[in-house]
């Protein structure tokens, strides 16, 4: 039986690298309701349409419809597959429990956990190069020399608007308040794992991989 994997994680915690190290070294797909809304702003299907016009409106896709983006994705996966932001809440938790039946896989939550301080250390921290796209973090990983690329020294590293102390904060709170009663879903249901995220890559690879 095959197993629907759900990294849960805050912003910087690192699930995206997670899920991606995974997919390289253990062929695991990756599957991210990001990319997969990305991907249906150039497709040509009535489901594509449906999602089109919803955007275009600047409004939010509702539960149900980015639940049916994700039931045709997942529909071309015959084994194990990794989801990466989806289900964000309790209710699209228990439409997953549907897809899950019907695709005939267990599924597994997996938390990245790490403290509210580190995190904010991780986002505030950031800088990147335009040139190459190389990320750095003044506090974890800095340049060689103070804010340009180690690759293309005459480029200055950028700092994004939204990786100030204020924003990340509300950001961070934000996710909590909706992040909570997902965890407790599947507390209650006996399938949530914890991890650390503030190990090194390679320590929180094969601790995850432990786990599936």
């Amino acid at each position: 039986m095959g197993k629907i994997i759900v990294l849960i994680g805050a912003p910087g915690a690192g699930k995206g690298t997670q899920a991606r190290l995974l997919e390289e070294r253990r062929g695991i797909p990756q599957i991210s309701t990001g990319d997969m809304f990305r991907e249906m702003k150039n497709a040509d299907t009535p489901l594509a349409r449906e999602v089109q016009a919803i955007m275009a409106e600047g409004k939010l896709v509702s539960d149900e419809l980015t639940f049916q983006v994700v039931k045709d994705r997942t529909s071309r996966e015959e084994k194990s597959y990794v989801l990466d932001g989806f289900p964000r809440t309790a209710i699209q938790a228990e439409m997953l429990e549907i897809l899950a039946a019907e695709q005939n896989k267990k599924i597994q939550a997996i938390e990245v956990d790490i403290p509210s301080a580190e995190l904010v250390k991780r986002l505030t921290g950031r800088r990147s190069c335009a040139t190459c796209g190389e990320i750095y973090n003044i506090y974890l990983k800095p340049p060689k020399k103070d804010n340009v690329c180690d690759f293309h020294p005459e480029t200055q590293l950028t700092h994004r608007a939204d990786d100030n102390k204020q924003i990340v904060v509300t950001r961070l709170a934000t996710y909590q308040i909706q992040t909570e009663p997902l965890l407790s879903y599947y507390e209650r249901t006996g399938r949530l794992k914890k991890v650390s995220g503030e190990g090194d890559l390679e320590s929180i690879y094969w601790e995850i991989n432990k786990l599936i």
